[in-house]
């Protein structure tokens, strides 16, 4: 019997005998028999309805309505097996053994818990006078209290099945501590990676900044489509603001300034690139909670300093690196958005360190994408008021400052008149020799 099936008996035995339309293979990886499959005529009710419980025939219909299967189908034959049975009490010795050990785990790390709040708390009552050190020395240990409690909170649920099953299926609450864990480790094990490789790939340190380290996820839809950092994006496409998804790891809200920044702005007069300004929005409030951000929707005078302004690039150019900064403020603080509007009006020339200085923000997530000319770019400028789109760029040809370096080798010590005789075993060009003359000599 195979491990598959002996899992299905178990888990039956728990069931109530109760008479089913037709038999279910769960837990096979074999073909399915025709007997095994319900008619298509059926119509869907209970279980097959959700999105967790559908089984293969009604995935098509399910996907119609709008709702796309959970998991897969070996998981949702699983869950229709077990929808009477809590998950906690499932019908496995080790499972339920497991779990009393995870239990005496999670009531020590409470203790602890509540040991480091006292610790807190009689720290907090103490005057800055009457500790080594004075305020700076208080405002220290409550730090580490902290941070220690928040570990603690981490470790006590991090190995409960039931949080690690709420996280998988989308339910997990990111003001807890827990979630907020399981959400960074899943973003750096992949997605941290490729933003890493992408900011050294296409040199955006130091270009853009002299040091980048990105600490939140950040995604960038463009109508519904996601894209991923340093894809090519039509000119029709990025015609309209796009909608970033950001999912902070840190607890609590806080306000943050969003610049889109072209750093390969051809300056043909004075033959380098520049910089350029697409949008620029400040004073945005984020948490670990409140994740979507739609350009397109920040209007307010105290917000919008620099409206979208569509990617483009010039025919003849190559492809310009579009990156999306976005930068925390102050704890609570405001930036002057009149200010920004007073500075950074005119787009061109503009520089994303020099904003970081003048107002004290801090690069915390980064996202980017690359534009190039395609048949849509001069209608788009057109719409736009863009100059420059009837403007072609060739490449210069940049002749080497080396000396010429003389011919070394074999045939280049028989070039002279003593070795005529062999000439014609020597200069063959596109496969036609002198030796008969038919390349005539200068």
């Amino acid at each position: 019997m195979s491990r598959c099936r002996a899992v299905a008996r178990t888990l039956a035995r728990q069931l109530p005998s109760r008479p089913e339309p037709c038999s279910i293979r769960a837990f096979t990886s074999g073909v399915v028999r025709a007997a095994d499959v319900q008619s298509p005529q059926q119509e869907a009710v209970g279980l097959d309805l959700e999105p967790s419980t559908v089984l293969p025939e009604f995935e098509a219909a399910l996907i119609k309505a709008g709702k796309m299967p959970v998991g897969s189908r070996r998981r949702r034959v699983a869950m229709r097996l077990t929808a009477d049975i809590p998950f906690e009490q499932l019908p496995f010795q080790a499972f339920q053994e497991a779990r009393k050990i995870l239990a005496a785990d999670r009531e020590d790390k409470l203790s602890k818990i509540a040991t480091e709040l006292s610790k807190i708390a009689r720290l907090e009552a103490k005057g800055a006078e009457d500790i080594r050190g004075g305020q700076q020395m208080k405002d220290t240990k409550l730090a580490s209290l902290r941070r220690h409690v928040e570990e603690l909170k981490i470790l006590a649920d991090v190995n409960d099945p039931l949080v690690k099953k709420r996280f998988e299926d989308g339910l997990g609450d990111m003001n807890k501590p827990i979630y907020r864990h399981y959400a960074e480790k899943k973003w750096r094990s992949y997605d941290y990676r490729l933003v890493k490789q992408r900011i050294e790939q296409f040199s955006i340190v130091p270009d853009v900044l002299p040091k980048l380290e990105p600490t939140a996820d950040v995604q960038l839809y463009f109508r519904l489509k996601k894209v991923s950092p340093g894809d090519v994006v039509d000119s029709i496409v990025s015609e309209r603001a796009p909608r970033l998804r950001v999912q902070l790891f840190d607890k609590g809200e806080r306000l943050v300034t969003v610049v889109v920044l072209d750093a390969d702005v051809p300056d043909v007069e004075a033959d380098r690139f520049g910089k350029r300004c697409h949008y620029l929005a400040a004073n945005i409030r984020l948490s670990p909670t409140d994740t979507s951000l739609p350009l397109s929707l920040v209007r307010a005078d105290d917000q919008l300093a620099v409206p979208w302004l569509p990617a483009f690039s010039q025919k003849g150019a190559p492809y310009h690196r579009l990156g999306i900064f976005l930068l925390e403020q102050k704890a609570g603080e405001r930036v002057d958005v009149a200010k920004l509007k007073e500075l950074y009006a005119g787009r061109e020339g503009f520089s994303l360190k020099s904003l970081r200085d003048k107002f004290g923000l801090k690069p915390f997530g980064f996202h980017m994408f690359r534009s190039v000319w395609d048949s849509d770019t001069a209608d788009v400028m057109a719409r736009h008021g863009i100059p420059g789109a009837d403007v072609e760029l060739r490449p210069v040809r940049v002749h080497s400052l080396k000396p010429p370096v003389k011919a070394r080798g074999w045939e280049a010590k028989r070039q002279g008149p003593k070795y005529r005789h062999l000439w014609k075993y020597t200069k063959r060009i596109r496969g036609v020799s002198n030796a008969r003359g038919w390349i005539k000599k200068r």
